[in-house]
C-alpha cells in the first residue's frame, strides 16, 4: 500500500482497486523495488563491473555499500521516508549511488539539470518541499556551491546542502566523500524495510520550454513499466549489455531509460558529462558500449562525427534509441545506409509518461523511418479533435494515451492534474499527430507549434523535414512570425551545413518543385543562425526563436 501524503499523490487517488488489480497482474508494475536488484546483482557477482564515467568505476558490489553507506548517514541527518532530496549533478556514479541510496531508504529523488540556475533551482527546490540539497563544487566553470549558498538564504526549508567533489566544506555544508567512507555495508535492521515499488520515487520536472516545470510523480511501479518493456521490445537487454549515455541522468529518459533499464538488468553503465561527439564515439570504442538513448542533435552530430573520421569503431553497438524531439525521416534514412549495424530506433513520451509509443527492433523498415512507433500491451492511444472526441485512422489530432507508466499527477498541482489527466484516464499530451492502419504513431508537432497562415494550418514538423532534405540545410526550426493580413506567416531559423546560404526564394523552389508542398507552406523569412537554442535533452527552444521571429519583424516594420 502507497504511504504517501503531504501534497503528493498516491497510487489510490489515482486507480481504482481494479485498475490496480490488472496492472499487477499483468504484470506492468513490477512488485519489488530498485534496492531488490540492487541485492540480487551484487550478491550474484559482487566484483562484476557496474558503472564507469571517465573518472573512476564501480563493481556491483561497491555501488550497493556506498550507496547504503550514504543511505545511512542520510537517516542520521533526518531523512525520513517521503522527504524529497533535490540533486544536481552532472553523469558521474556519484549520482548513480546517490540515487540508489534515496531509493533504500524510500526518499523521493527530485533530479535537478545541470544547466539549470538560481531562479529554476529556487522553483524546483520551493516547489517540491526539498529539506536537502545535493550539488558539485563547481562544473564547467560554474559554482554550484555559491549557487545553493544563495538559493539557500531566501529558503530555508534547505536544512543541509552535500557536496560531491569539493574542497574542503564550508559553513554546515557537509561533503559527500565523507558520507560513502568506510567499508561496511548497513544492513536491512540498520536501514529499514525498502519501500514499496508504490511509494512516491521520484519528481521529475518537466523541460518548461514554454512555461514554468512541473513536478511529474513517478513512483517504482510507473518507471518500471517503461523499463522493463525498453528492455524486451527496444534494447533486447542482458547482463552483457552496457549502456552508453550521453543524455543527462537527471532528466526523465536518462533515469528511466538509461539507469532503471540497465540497474534492473544487472547491465553495465558509462557515463558522459559533456557532450562531445568526436570523444563520445571514442568512448564508445574503449568502453565497448552497446546500447545508447539520447535526443535526435546528438545522433545527427555523431553521424556527421563519424562520416568525418571513419576511423571511429562503434562497431558493438547495436541500438541507439532516440527520445525527446523528433527523428527526422532523413537522418533515419542516412543513419541505416552509413551504420547498418546499429539500429537508430525512434522513441516518443514526456515526463509524464516517459514512453508512449516506440519502434522495435524487428519492426518493418518502412515503420521504422516513417513513423514513431507504436505502444506496448497496457497503453492505448487515441487521436482526438478539438472537441476530445476520437478521429479516424490517418486523420491528425491530439495525441493521448492512457498506460501503466503515466504519472501519478503534478506534484501540489491538482488543477493542472485535472485539466491533463481526464476522468477517463486519458492524457493530454499537446503533441499533434495521427495513427495508421496498423496502430504506428507519427508525431506531427505541438499544437502550439502550429502555424495559422490566413486560416490554413501548417505543421512546423512538415516543414521542417521536408527542408532538411536540402543538402545546405544542418538543422532548421520553423516557426511563426506575425503578419498584419495573414495573422501568421512561417519563419525558418536555419544552421547551415556549409557556406551555401539560400534565399527563401531558393528553398521555396526546392519545397514546391522538389518536395510537392503547398506553396503556402514555404518559409517566407528565413534567418540564419548559428546554434539553434535547445534545452539539455534536445528539445528546441521555440518561443525563443518566435520572441526573434517578432522582433524581426518589428524592426521591419522601423
Amino acid at each position: 500500500m502507497s504511504t504517501l501524503t503531504s501534497t503528493g499523490t498516491s497510487v489510490t487517488d489515482r486507480y481504482t482497486a481494479e485498475q490496480l488489480a490488472e496492472f499487477r497482474d499483468k504484470g506492468y508494475w513490477d512488485d519489488k523495488s530498485l534496492a531488490y536488484y540492487i541485492d540480487l546483482y551484487a550478491a550474484a557477482d559482487p566484483d562484476r563491473l557496474q558503472l564507469t564515467d571517465g573518472y573512476s568505476s564501480l563493481t556491483r558490489g561497491e555501488l550497493r555499500a556506498r550507496a547504503y553507506r550514504f543511505a545511512a548517514q542520510l537517516q542520521k541527518l533526518g531523512v525520513v521516508r517521503g522527504d524529497r532530496v533535490q540533486v544536481q549533478l552532472p553523469n558521474w556514479n556519484e549520482y548513480v549511488v546517490i540515487y540508489v541510496a534515496l531509493a533504500r531508504i524510500g526518499a523521493i529523488l527530485v533530479p535537478t539539470m545541470p544547466v539549470y540556475r538560481d531562479d529554476e533551482v529556487k522553483y524546483v527546490i520551493e516547489n517540491s518541499g526539498a529539506k536537502i540539497s545535493i550539488v558539485t563544487e563547481e562544473f564547467r566553470h560554474f559554482n554550484y556551491a555559491e549557487m545553493i549558498a544563495n538559493v539557500r538564504e531566501t529558503t530555508p526549508q534547505i536544512e543541509r546542502v552535500i557536496v560531491v567533489r569539493g574542497g574542503t566544506p564550508t559553513g554546515d555544508n557537509l561533503a559527500y566523500e565523507d558520507l560513502i567512507a568506510g567499508d561496511t555495508v548497513p544492513s536491512d535492521d540498520e536501514l529499514g524495510a525498502p519501500p514499496s515499488p508504490d511509494d512516491l520515487h521520484m519528481i521529475v520536472y518537466t523541460s518548461g520550454t514554454e512555461s514554468r516545470p512541473k513536478g511529474c510523480q513517478h513512483t517504482f511501479g510507473t518507471l518500471s513499466y517503461t523499463a522493463a518493456r525498453l528492455n524486451d521490445f527496444v534494447y533486447r537487454t542482458t547482463e552483457d549489455d552496457i549502456m552508453f549515455m550521453p543524455t543527462p541522468i537527471t532528466h526523465a529518459t536518462g533515469i528511466t531509460a538509461g539507469l532503471v533499464t540497465m540497474l534492473t538488468r544487472g547491465a553495465g553503465l558509462h557515463l558522459f558529462d559533456v557532450w562531445e561527439p568526436n570523444e563520445g564515439l571514442r568512448r564508445i570504442a574503449k568502453y565497448r558500449t552497446t546500447i545508447s538513448i539520447a535526443a535526435t542533435p546528438f545522433l545527427q552530430m555523431s553521424l556527421a562525427a563519424l562520416k568525418a573520421d571513419t576511423s571511429h569503431d562503434i562497431s558493438s553497438m547495436r541500438v541507439w534509441a532516440s527520445a525527446g524531439a523528433p527523428l527526422p525521416e532523413v537522418l533515419l534514412r542516412d543513419w541505416k545506409q552509413f551504420i547498418p549495424g546499429c539500429a537508430a530506433l525512434p522513441i516518443y513520451g514526456s515526463s509524464e509518461v516517459m514512453v508512449a509509443t516506440a519502434v522495435r527492433y524487428d519492426d518493418p523498415p518502412e515503420k521504422i523511418v516513417a513513423s514513431d512507433g507504436r505502444g506496448f500491451d497496457g497503453i492505448h492511444l487515441e487521436i482526438r479533435d478539438e472537441d476530445n472526441q476520437p478521429v479516424a485512422v490517418g486523420v491528425e489530432g491530439e495525441i493521448t494515451y492512457t498506460s501503466p507508466g503515466l504519472m501519478l499527477g503534478y506534484w501540489n498541482n491538482p488543477e493542472r492534474t485535472a485539466a491533463t489527466i481526464g476522468a477517463d484516464g486519458f492524457a493530454a499530451s499537446g503533441d499533434l499527430g495521427k495513427l495508421d492502419e496498423d496502430g504506428y504513431l507519427r508525431v506531427t508537432g505541438r499544437i502550439k507549434d502550429l502555424i495559422i497562415r490566413g486560416g490554413l494550418n501548417i505543421s512546423a514538423r512538415e516543414v521542417e523535414e521536408n527542408a532538411l532534405t536540402h543538402p545546405a540545410v544542418a538543422a532548421i526550426a520553423a516557426v511563426s512570425m506575425p503578419d498584419d493580413r495573414l495573422g501568421e506567416k512561417v519563419c525558418a531559423f536555419i544552421v547551415a551545413a556549409g557556406d551555401e546560404r539560400l534565399t527563401e526564394k531558393e528553398l521555396a523552389d526546392y519545397l514546391q518543385h522538389q518536395r510537392h508542398i503547398a506553396p503556402q507552406k514555404c518559409p517566407e523569412r528565413i534567418i540564419y543562425i548559428d546554434e539553434l537554442p535547445a534545452t539539455a535533452t534536445g528539445k528546441i527552444k521555440k518561443f525563443e526563436l518566435r520572441l526573434l521571429a517578432a522582433a524581426a519583424v518589428e524592426d521591419d516594420r522601423g
